[in-house]
């Protein structure tokens, strides 16, 4: 699923990835761990195609088998949409919208109509428990329900790949159980691919494989 190499990342004098190599296979959840400043979140930024790796000999990113070196930026941004989906720490959902219109949205980037896509969004909110919750807004939702809405948005366009970044975080302890939970449901239902940044040993040890970072490369 994932083949990375030599991935460097400097800003200005600050080298904050110094050549890691990672490969991930198809339907295994990875955790990535370590300190903060290890370079963690950048790796996954680089890794979903957020950001850039700065220019290396030897440097390569094969994303399902495609070369994402080899695209321009038009070709990168349909390839995340369609391939890639993404859940953050904070939501990030847009608050004028309800639970249904901020789930479709990738949907509708990708061209889905909005009868097609608004019945996917609300299969998604039925299996993550939220079917009572379409019309509501995100100020109405609990942080647990508002992280689920956000995992529905993240695998709407049913990505082969989904990128956790502290996804649990800011949830309490309950809801973060719940979410764990979720992740390997999902990855058991639909056969997806989970990358997951997180400082939750319980959420690290449940992975398929833990990976330690630490300045700037992987140890283990």
């Amino acid at each position: 699923m994932i083949k990375a190499k030599n991935i460097h990342k400097f800003y200005n004098d600050l080298q904050v990835l110094k050549g890691v190599d990672i490969h991930i296979k198809k339907g295994e959840v990875v955790s990535i761990v370590g300190a903060s400043g290890a370079g963690k979140t950048t790796l996954i930024q680089i890794l979903g195609t957020l950001d850039k790796a700065s220019e290396s000999e030897g440097f390569e990113l094969k994303i399902n088998n495609s070369n994402i070196g080899a695209l321009n930026d038009k070709a990168l941004a349909k390839f995340r949409n369609e391939n890639i989906g993404f859940i953050f720490q904070f939501h990030q959902l847009l608050p004028e919208f309800t639970a249904v219109e901020n789930v479709c949205l990738p949907a509708f980037i990708k061209g889905t109509n909005k009868v097609d896509a608004e019945k996917r969004a609300k299969e998604l909110l039925d299996f993550l428990g939220l079917s009572h919750r379409y019309n509501h807004k995100p100020s109405e939702l609990s942080g647990g329900e508002q992280q689920r809405v956000a995992v529905a948005r993240a695998l709407i366009n049913s990505p082969a790949l989904i990128f956790a970044d502290e996804p649990s975080g800011n949830l309490d302890s309950e809801s973060a159980e719940n979410l764990h939970s979720l992740f390997f449901k999902l990855r058991d239902e639909f056969g997806q691919t989970f990358v997951i940044v997180t400082h939750n040993e319980e959420l690290a040890n449940l992975a398929d494989r833990k990976l330690t970072m630490v300045d700037g490369n992987i140890v283990n």
